[in-house]
């Protein structure tokens, strides 16, 4: 019996260790372009290809060209700004979407779902020419509200409030009710507070998102004021030439908003993914 049992204890250790051993190997491959990237940017233009981790020429001149040849503090503003309006507006009306398409009866409310589920299937690239060509018909080409409020609507995030919702007791809402609260009231009052750790995850996504994106931005805006981060970025391989000890500081600056935000919102992520399943 002992001996079954120490039998089994040692499976037991060298599963965990085989699986630790797997989670340091990914680790190390999905750490190491972000440390060759951050590398890199510290490397003169003449040893950036030479294929070394560790940088044998150390500079700063990279950063120093990023900020003062070309305005990548506006790239940056612009980008911000994008992201943060999409990101507030998006959460805003996607809890309420969700929070209807959840707890609320009325006609059709599982075709509207079925139908909002569907855009899932349809990838961003398959809706850009459609999706310019009523830009252009509104007059919006061009302009912060032709930039922001395309990307405003995002499925994923209806569903995953929706699902959120769905797992909320109903006696928690009918207590409110009770209490002489009415849908804004249970709405603002008890399913907002209690989204918080799911609303919090769902920023980073959506700002992570936003902050990323390239195709929608490159196409809609023609304006130098309105150029964002990516978009400048890759400016530098066409008006600026080819100089990647360049490209590499300016992403590195670019990665820091996000590290930065994944470090603040950590814990909320984790949350999120604890309270996703609450019945």
């Amino acid at each position: 019996m002992a001996s079954d049992q120490l039998t089994v204890a040692r499976r037991r250790a060298g599963s965990r260790t085989g699986l630790t051993v797997v989670a340091v190997v990914l680790s190390l491959l999905s750490v190491f372009p972000i440390l060759w990237m951050l590398s890199s940017s510290f490397k003169t233009r003449a040893t950036v290809t030479d294929g070394k981790l560790l940088p044998q020429d150390f500079t700063w001149d990279n950063f120093t060209y990023v900020f003062t040849e070309v305005p990548f503090g506006r790239w940056l503003l612009n980008s911000f700004i994008m992201a943060a309006v999409i990101t507030v507006v998006a959460l805003f009306f996607h809890s309420m979407a969700a929070y209807a398409l959840a707890r609320l009866k009325f006609p059709g409310r599982d075709s509207i779902f079925a139908v909002v589920f569907s855009t899932l299937l349809i990838t961003a690239p398959v809706i850009l020419i459609p999706l310019f060509i009523i830009v252009r018909q509104l007059g919006m080409l061009d302009s912060y509200a032709g930039l922001i409020i395309p990307l405003i609507f995002n499925a994923f995030g209806i569903f995953l409030l929706r699902q959120f919702y769905l797992g909320i007791p109903r006696e928690v809402e009918e207590a409110a009710i009770v209490d002489g609260c009415g849908y804004w009231r249970v709405y603002f009052n008890v399913v907002l507070p209690l989204s918080r750790p799911i609303l919090s995850a769902l920023a980073v996504f959506f700002f992570l998102a936003n902050w990323n994106q390239f195709a929608w931005p490159l196409v809609s805006t023609s304006s130098a004021d309105l150029t964002v981060t990516q978009v400048g970025i890759a400016s530098f391989t066409t008006q600026y030439g080819a100089n990647w000890n360049y490209i590499l500081a300016a992403a590195t600056v670019a990665v820091l908003p996000m590290l930065a935000l994944f470090l603040i919102f950590q814990r909320q992520m984790v949350e999120s993914i604890k309270t996703s399943g609450l019945k």
